[in-house]
């Protein structure tokens, strides 16, 4: 009886080790013989490898694993050539590197090896191109928002544990809010003490006006302000000085970062402007722009999970337990996919449990009702809350519908079935 052409062994196995120079390939013929050699990172070598191949007259399954972003360039030459393209998870390999051969040694020729093992048993995932499947572009604008805010928030550290403390301690009461560019600019024009008490109080109000953003009662508060700076403990250093131009220098990188950060969130917008998936999203409370446009550029499209259990898993949502023999551990959160969108369904959780009313709250408060102060109630609250938003964000893009507010009080039992969802006893 003639084997299926999807099974391996009508198939050329190629397992590729990606490295920065040149990257290891082990190919395994349908007869068994296996051949070895490097491919290095250059055009001419992609065109030979892909001429190789082709040669060969049989269907290739290409295996690699993700090493950086080195394995961009060859995924998508090869998957533009139109090969079935595999990608192994990097803990897979290393759990199965060490079962065969007993051993934590690692080099690239045994590497493949174990990516070639994969691929025959199966032990493998569908790449998905993001420069094929149109979602880079959404990547490099939540990539590059996620950099610029990490940059901005270590500036800001540098800002209140150590300029600030030295020169100005009791002018971090007035910063309430990581967006507040304003704060910046302020300080940036009174970075110290003497910066204020230069002038007399009326002076100071009539100078720093324009600068201090807006306030309900601004005079009140400048003249705040005004009567902190004169009683500072910060150290007597004068505006002119070498340390004051550094701390300027700091404040001007915070406020260039806020500045980029809102031009990015600008940027992302008008290009999700004509997105339904986009706009779908933000009707889920607690998610923005910025967290719907993580979710999209993170998974691509929703639809591809045939169910929401597969997408929970994709996020590292699902539920896993140690159970060798008799002995039953205790369930808790795998933490095994990705973890930019758990963070971002965390994040939008929490935003959403801060509103005033909606279902992810009510769940919320009927979690921790036995025990309200219960730290770690709260936090396996908070987990349920964002498998919960992964779960409508996945059925409101898979069915094309719009969110609806408390649709649970429309079913008879009072809540929607949900089997799978998130009880973990513990969540780390």
């Amino acid at each position: 009886m003639a084997q299926s052409i999807n099974s391996t062994g009508d198939r050329v196995l190629v397992a590729i080790d990606i490295a920065k120079a040149s990257n290891d390939v082990l190919v395994q013929l349908p007869d068994g013989r296996k051949r070895k050699f490097k491919v290095a990172n250059k055009i001419r070598d992609y065109q030979d490898f892909v001429s190789y191949l082709k040669g060969l007259k049989a269907p290739c399954l290409i295996g690699f694993e993700a090493t950086g972003n080195y394995h961009r360039p060859l995924a998508y030459y090869l998957g533009k050539e139109g090969f079935a393209l595999r990608l192994i998870s990097s803990l897979a390999a290393a759990k199965t590197r060490e079962a065969l051969y007993n051993s934590w040694d690692k080099n690239d020729p045994k590497d493949a090896q174990v990516i070639l093992h994969m691929l025959k048993t199966g032990l493998s995932q569908v790449y998905c191109d993001p420069r094929i499947d149109s979602a880079n572009e959404l990547q490099e604008l939540s990539k590059t928002y996620y950099q610029v805010s990490l940059r901005k928030v270590r500036v800001q550290h540098s800002i209140m544990t150590h300029y600030l403390p030295l020169y100005f301690p009791e002018a971090q009461k007035y910063f309430n809010s990581t967006r507040a560019e304003w704060f910046s600019s302020f300080m940036w024009r009174f970075p110290v003490p003497a910066a204020v008490t230069k002038y007399t109080r009326e002076e100071f109000i009539a100078a720093a006006w324009d600068t201090a953003g807006r306030k309900v009662n601004k005079t009140a508060w400048l003249a705040d302000f005004y009567d902190t700076a004169t009683q500072s403990i910060g150290l007597p250093v004068s505006e002119d000085s070498e340390a004051v131009r550094m701390f300027r220098l700091v404040l001007r990188d915070h406020l260039d970062l806020c500045n980029m950060r809102q031009q990015i969130e600008q940027q992302a917008d008008r290009y999700m402007a004509n997105n339904e998936d986009y706009h779908r999203l933000q009707s889920i409370p607690g998610i923005g722009p910025i967290t719907a446009l993580t979710v999209l550029a993170e998974t691509g499209d929703l639809r591809r999970f045939s169910h929401y259990r597969k997408f929970l898993k994709y996020c590292g949502l699902d539920l896993s337990t140690e159970q060798p023999g008799r002995f039953r551990g205790t369930s808790k959160l795998s933490k095994r996919g990705n973890c930019r969108l758990r963070l971002a369904f965390w994040l939008a959780t929490t935003s959403a449990i801060r509103m005033r009313e909606n279902t992810f709250r009510a769940k919320y408060e009927h979690y921790i009702r036995s025990n309200p102060d219960n730290k770690d109630l709260k936090r396996k609250a908070y987990t349920a809350g964002a498998a919960k938003m992964a779960r409508v964000a996945y059925s409101l893009i898979k069915t094309g519908t719009d969110y609806r507010c408390f649709y649970e009080s429309a079913i008879p039992s009072g809540k929607i079935p949900s089997p799978g969802a998130v009880e973990a006893l513990l969540t780390s």
